[in-house]
């Protein structure tokens, strides 16, 4: 069987809440070893986006394939192959560092565990932090925890949703080379929501500019102002932000 080359692919996606449509019809794809940027102001339909890729929340209408498979389908089969990591889903503070990174292992049923969770401990510089509860740790620690409990079952479809927001910038700029690192080794792609328009210019191969549910917006990221009379990618946000009708895609 041949590998898809698409690891995530998204066709006519549709969250309704009564009246209020949250997503409205978007159609995208990540290919590997590629960074995609989902930019948008709040309320824009993004996070809502992430929670129906990863099955947290069951789409109004529309389909959703990671490597192939149809999350409606085979869900566990989809999901298997997939990770998150977000600043506001903290993994448990009671547990240390070994002790997290051990039960998502043990929930992804990862093989050979014990040499997986050494290699990412050793990754992303959390060794002397091994037995520490994860609640006493820095954001910046904390951050790398999450990171290494995203990456514990090799995923091919990783979905960062403002991953680096609490952080210091040499943090972030830390997190953000060994995502970089991660999606240009192996066959896996990333998607990634940030309001940190610089970080998207550095990270980002290609960017999707969300506004009411609607993809407004595609293209990358150090072209994609020029083409739209903007002179940066933070003037373009904050025009589809105030803006949204006129950015319309024709």
């Amino acid at each position: 069987m041949t590998t898809p080359s698409k690891v995530l692919s998204v066709l006519d996606l549709r969250k309704q809440y009564g009246s209020t449509v949250a997503v409205d019809g978007i159609s995208f794809d990540v290919n590997r070893n590629e960074i995609v940027g989902l930019l948008g102001p709040n309320g824009a339909g993004k996070t809502t986006t992430i929670n129906m890729v990863l099955g947290v929340l069951e789409p109004s209408s529309g389909s959703i394939r990671i490597e192939g498979v149809e999350l409606a389908k085979r869900r566990a089969q989809a999901l298997a192959r997939t990770n998150f990591a977000a600043v506001y889903a903290p993994l448990p503070g009671n547990l240390t560092v070994q002790q997290n990174l051990r039960v998502f292992g043990l929930i992804y049923g990862v093989k050979e565990l014990a040499e997986r969770i050494e290699t990412l401990l050793t990754q992303f510089d959390l060794v002397r932090f091994r037995d520490v509860k994860c609640g006493v740790l820095s954001s910046g620690e904390q951050t790398r925890v999450a990171l290494a409990k995203a990456m514990i079952n090799h995923p091919q479809l990783l979905l960062l949703d403002e991953p680096t927001a609490s952080l210091d910038p040499a943090t972030a700029r830390d997190i953000r080379a060994r995502i970089r690192e991660f999606a240009r080794q192996g066959t896996a792609g990333v998607l990634w929501t940030s309001h940190n328009m610089y970080e998207v210019e550095e990270v980002c191969d290609r960017v999707l500019f969300v506004s009411h549910g609607k993809i407004l917006l595609e293209g990358d990221p150090r072209t994609l102002p020029r083409e739209h009379g903007k002179a940066t990618l933070e003037e373009l946000f904050i025009t589809v932000a105030r803006e949204p009708l006129a950015m319309e895609r024709h």
